[in-house]
């Protein structure tokens, strides 16, 4: 099968952002959702956009975005089809309602049960991520370099989430941390982007779901990065169950990593 090519994937999420999030972002709209998470009119509205952009070009595949209902998401990762693009139309929702220029547009294409093309875009620095499954990563067209990576835990920077972690590690981590800063920006997709790129070393999150991470999981991986759950399995699952994850794009950092955080 033919994939979509990653220049044509990144043109039309690119569009879609500057059309629909940039001329939003300093007169945001929000609500707050059932689950507390906020969600504007941005949202909505590049998700709509998005759907019918991919599905004039790739009529084949359907599409699951984040504002969808529970019960329409579950649906379509039952009876995925033909492939599947997982959209989070708007990553870090709380940063854009709050005028942090954090934030971006994630689109992933699933195809029996494995990613294979993604893409993420932060539209603030004008930086197109994208990825297809045998193919190198790259930005903004340029195939992406990693840069060097320290030889040691305690010269890493990492990226914590540490509100969703089981209070046991936070507490271990507050207390003994084995890295030598720490930072939580507020869009899964673009941790996943900047730990592959090289930014930070090391990634920890507790709790992401499949749209927020499937484009920057394939990313890591065409980096020949590492990562796992914190139990030890692939991070990637085809279903809406929320996920955890640790990665790090250097092997001897990942080894290092995951033998702190798990012991194995």
């Amino acid at each position: 099968m033919k994939l979509p090519e990653p220049e044509k994937l990144c043109a039309i999420v690119k569009s879609a952002a500057v059309a629909e999030l940039l001329p939003r972002f300093a007169a945001v709209v929000c609500n707050v959702k059932a689950d507390g998470s906020v969600v504007t009119l941005a949202d909505s509205a590049i998700q709509e956009r998005l759907e019918t952009e991919l599905k004039s070009h790739w009529p084949q595949f359907g599409m699951l975005g984040e504002e969808m209902s529970e019960a329409e998401q579950a649906a379509l990762l039952a009876a995925p089809g033909k492939g599947l693009w997982i959209v989070d139309p708007l990553d870090g929702t709380s940063n854009f309602a709050a005028g942090i220029p954090f934030y971006s547009v994630s689109v992933a294409l699933v195809i029996d049960g494995s990613v294979v093309a993604g893409v993420v875009y932060d539209p603030s620095r004008d930086e197109c991520f994208s990825a297809v499954r045998g193919g190198p990563t790259c930005l903004n067209g340029t195939p992406l370099a990693g840069g060097a990576a320290p030889v040691s835990l305690q010269h890493c920077i990492a990226t914590v989430d540490f509100k969703r972690l089981p209070a046991s590690l936070v507490l271990r981590l507050a207390h003994s941390p084995p890295y030598s800063s720490q930072r939580s920006f507020g869009s899964v997709a673009l941790d996943w982007c900047w730990a592959a790129a090289g930014r930070f070393h090391l990634y920890l999150h507790g709790r992401q779901k499949i749209w927020d991470y499937a484009a920057g999981y394939l990313i890591m991986q065409q980096m020949n990065g590492h990562s796992c759950s914190l139990d030890g399995q692939p991070v990637f699952k085809a279903s809406g169950e929320p996920r955890s994850a640790l990665a790090a794009l250097d092997a001897d950092n990942y080894r290092q990593w995951r033998q702190w955080l798990l012991g194995s």
